[in-house]
């Protein structure tokens, strides 16, 4: 049964911190590697993934400190800037947890050593596809074993940047590491091309990402190329500082939260961030729920009026899914929601998941190629439900709680360690009645 959590319909209200961008953290993590020296960065995540990354880089040789909440990161001693990446006995395996964004950016810059390593994961990260690797890497003389396109990989480097062409519709987060990667050998007139890229926001935020930490940025034509040249600049200043981002994706929760049962201020939120996730903002608009928002916080809360069903396109935002059907959840009339076919590969089926555990609530999920329907409106009924060990789905059922009728119970309710651990803690101290 794993934990069990009860959530009690509530009124939400006081303010609250979004909790640190994963995607923010372990790019800085991956950063604070290719850059040679001391990274100090504040506002650090605390979730698996994020922990994830911590030790993919200490296994690389980065001495880590936490001081006070800022972790200072040390890359001398690291193996990719020794000056043969000569092998090295402290490097023989890396465990990338649960994360898709570890195992995918990190594997081309482990690739950087002559060692022969092997990277591996834990629970869904087994089953997600790796054939983009065994693929890609070769050309790049890279040795690579993989299980069938699966977790084990076996990779021997040292990777030699090439001109390549990869195909950018399987995940932007390949592109994240190749980028990384690239970077990080200071190689001259290369270039990756790219052909239909997804999740165009998530490689602004990469480059965004390498340009703080003062790494060699690519030349971006347009999404179909990125070119390098060899960069001049020595980046040697004593050290850098980088401040996480808050989380759209988690922040959503908490905004929706809000919108159905309450009257909230989020801090730590940039409205100018890169993150696609804060397309959540265009739905709370939409549906009409009060909201205001400034440089430094947002008030969303309950519409004296009630909510209407709402349209969005979440093909860029695949994530935002799980928070937008508990909002649907509430609005009155249906509400459709575009890019149903991003949602296979993630921790669960996530489209057939919601709609098997809002079933459960009372709520009806159409699915019709690309799209999904909500009927919103009706009752939403506590009713005893499963994350399906995704932490989404745990989130999305706790928030579509909060205005039930009757109590709701998430069994395996522990899942939302993935990305959010202090989730229902957050809600709790806004005065959900939650029980663990």
């Amino acid at each position: 049964m794993g934990m069990i959590v009860t959530i009690q319909p509530s009124t939400l209200s006081g303010n609250i911190y979004a909790p640190a961008s994963k995607s923010s953290m372990q790019r800085a993590c991956a950063a604070a590697l290719v850059r040679k020296g001391i990274s100090v960065i504040q506002n650090p995540g605390i979730s698996n993934d994020d922990k994830a990354a911590l030790s993919i880089i200490k296994e690389m040789g980065c001495e880590i400190k936490i001081n006070n909440d800022e972790l200072v990161i040390d890359s001398t001693n690291a193996i990719i800037h020794s000056q043969l990446k000569t092998i090295d006995s402290r490097l023989s395996t890396i465990n990338c947890g649960e994360s898709g964004l570890s195992i995918r950016m990190f594997t081309p810059i482990v690739a950087l050593c002559k060692n022969k390593v092997t990277i591996n994961g834990e629970g869904s990260l087994l089953k997600r596809p790796m054939d983009f690797f065994d693929e890609i890497l070769p050309q790049l003389n890279v040795a690579i074993n993989s299980n069938q396109g699966k977790l084990p990989l076996q990779i021997t480097g040292p990777l030699q940047p090439k001109n390549i062409e990869i195909d950018g519709s399987l995940s932007s987060q390949f592109l994240t590491g190749l980028l990384m990667a690239y970077s990080a050998s200071n190689t001259d007139a290369v270039s990756i091309s790219v052909k239909d890229l997804k999740s165009k926001p998530y490689v602004d935020l990469t480059l965004k990402v390498m340009n703080d930490f003062g790494l060699n940025v690519p030349e971006n034509n347009n999404y179909e190329e990125f070119v390098f040249r060899k960069s001049q600049i020595s980046n040697l200043k004593s050290q850098i500082n980088y401040t996480v981002e808050g989380d759209w994706s988690g922040a959503a929760f908490l905004l929706v939260a809000g919108a159905i049962a309450g009257n909230i201020i989020v801090k730590g939120l940039d409205v100018q961030s890169t993150q696609a996730d804060k397309k959540i903002i265009e739905a709370l608009q939409d549906c009409g729920c009060t909201l205001s928002i400034s440089d430094t916080e947002i008030n969303v809360a309950n519409s004296p009026l009630g909510v209407r069903g709402f349209h969005l396109n979440a093909t860029d935002c695949p994530d935002l899914f799980p928070p937008l059907v508990a909002l649907a959840s509430y609005c009155k009339g249906t509400t459709v929601i575009e890019g149903v076919s991003r949602l296979v590969h993630k921790e669960s089926n996530r489209a057939l998941t919601l709609q098997d555990e809002f079933a459960k609530m009372g709520v009806q999920i159409e699915l019709q190629d690309d799209l999904m329907m909500i009927k919103g409106g009706d009752t939403v009924k506590g009713a005893r439900v499963h994350s399906r060990h995704d932490h989404r789905i745990a989130m999305a059922c706790a928030v579509a709680a909060l205005k039930a009728e009757g109590e709701t119970i998430i069994e395996e309710a522990d899942a939302i360690n993935k990305s959010y651990p202090n989730f229902y803690e957050h809600i709790k101290l806004l005065g959900a009645s939650v029980s663990l």
